[in-house]
């Protein structure tokens, strides 16, 4: 089964093209970093006439690298949340309109099932049933993961994502945008141990998280220290490990809760080296494993939501013709699939 992917949640344009035989065939990802980085942040209405601009381009784009011709399409995936609303009416426009002009069906994907998914497009994926940490700029989820769609939330932020106080903390340094990469560079040249912020909601039972005091301890301690290069270093580091710390603080009360020993971690977050360092000591000294995406596949693709549409369109999903998005989307609301 042969399946187009498109990803336009927020501000990264993905496409793909998916071979249910022959695995991932083509995929091509176009980054809005430079528009809106001079705001300091997304600018939705910006993020929503880029994609209208970049995806067909790209379409064209990823046929031609797979070597296949549109008709060969046998169904079509598209994110329908959560995201920028508008953002993700382009991709949904765009997708149910080729699905029926192709007589195929369609199917609306939730973003953060395709980040949690990911992992399934390497040469070794996960068996299930594992736990997933889902870190990205607007989520911070674990979940135990039973199988397609059959998901239970184990914890959650109740305020800020992790992404959101890696971003935040970083404009707040003065960094560039975006901020979370900018600030996990800078922390390589910070000074271990110089400073100790908080690690929240460790000391109560539980998974869910909170960074949003975190952010606040980090920013304090700046505004009293002179603006130098090591200073700004200094607490870019002590804040990454409090971030790294926490997270893998809930992912051990995770896999022991659930007495897996599988944990894939998914999402831009996912990326950052300190983390990956500190969750494979966790999955060792526990007996078990821990997966990722490529690199390429942390951060938002239409690899991952062809991906995703494949086994719900497989499974005999499929959705109406009419064009709907729903920018709030709870993951443990999707249906499961056998």
């Amino acid at each position: 089964m042969l399946i187009l992917g498109i990803e336009t949640s927020c501000d990264e344009t993905g496409v793909a093209l998916y071979d249910s035989k022959r695995g991932l065939l083509a995929h091509a990802l176009h980054t809005q970093i430079q528009l809106h980085a001079e705001y300091g942040g997304v600018v939705p209405e910006l993020a929503s006439r880029d994609h209208v601009r970049k995806t067909l381009p790209l379409l064209r784009e990823i046929f031609r690298q797979a070597g296949v011709e549109p008709d060969g399409i046998e169904g079509v995936a598209y994110t329908r949340g959560p995201g920028l609303i508008g953002a993700l009416l382009v991709g949904a426009a765009i997708g149910r309109s080729l699905a029926w002009a192709w007589g195929v069906p369609a199917i609306g994907v939730h973003h953060m099932e395709g980040h949690l998914l990911a992992p399934m497009l390497e040469a070794e994926p996960p068996e299930f049933p594992f736990v997933a940490l889902l870190v990205s700029g607007g989520h911070s989820l674990l979940v135990r993961v039973e199988s397609v769609g059959g998901y239970r939330i184990l914890g959650e932020s109740i305020d800020d994502a992790a992404g959101e106080a890696f971003d935040k903390t970083a404009k707040l340094l003065g960094l560039p945008y975006p901020g979370g990469p900018a600030l996990a560079k800078l922390a390589q040249e910070g000074i271990p141990g110089r400073f100790k912020f908080p690690r929240p909601m460790t000391d109560r039972p539980g998974c869910d998280f909170s960074f949003s005091g975190l952010k606040t301890a980090a920013i304090n301690t700046w505004r009293k220290l002179e603006p130098t290069p090591q200073n700004r270093a200094d607490v870019a580091r002590a804040f990454e490990e409090a971030v790294v710390e926490t997270m893998v603080i809930k992912c051990r009360r995770a896999l022991e809760e659930t007495g897996l020993t599988r944990l894939v971690v998914a999402g831009g977050v996912g990326a950052n080296q300190r983390l990956r360092a500190r969750l494979l000591e966790l999955a060792e000294e526990r007996g078990g494993r821990v997966y990722y995406p490529r690199l390429e596949f942390c951060t938002d693709n239409g690899a991952m939501i062809a991906y995703a549409g494949w086994r719900r369109l497989a499974a005999g999903q499929a959705a109406d013709t009419a064009i709907d998005v729903l920018p709030r989307w709870p993951l443990d609301h999707l249906s499961a699939v056998d």
